[in-house]
């Protein structure tokens, strides 16, 4: 059973920063990539970032130069940096991680979520 927690969500005033954490159950070298998705209300999950098992990440336009995406295998536990936060960074974010076998099989696994606002 994979479970992925998340943590370190809140309320913050625009300007300001936070860190979001996502443990995962097991190695997070099980899978082929780690990322934070972003709902806001009223649309569709969105990826914010992602980290690849190599280390190589990718962000959502929204997200460079201000975020970022890191890891620590020993905890395994990925990271959101965020900072110079605005209020279009408001919503639920949740963690993923993606597997794929080598038949092409693709397995995906939900965090529960944690709440980002921020005030203007």
């Amino acid at each position: 059973q994979v479970q992925l927690v998340e943590s370190g969500g809140g309320l913050v005033q625009a300007g300001g920063s936070l860190r979001l954490s996502c443990a995962a159950s097991g190695s997070i070298f099980t899978y082929n990539f780690m990322g934070w998705y972003r709902r806001a209300p009223g649309t569709q999950r969105d990826l914010v970032a992602s980290i690849a098992k190599d280390g190589v990440t990718n962000y959502a336009d929204s997200a460079k130069g201000r975020f970022t995406i890191s890891r620590d295998s020993a905890k395994n536990t990925v990271y959101l940096q965020m900072n110079s936060l605005k209020p279009e960074d408001t919503g639920v974010y949740y963690c993923n991680a993606e597997y794929r076998r080598v038949d092409g099989r693709v397995y995906r696994y939900w965090g529960q979520g944690t709440q980002v606002t921020v005030s203007s």
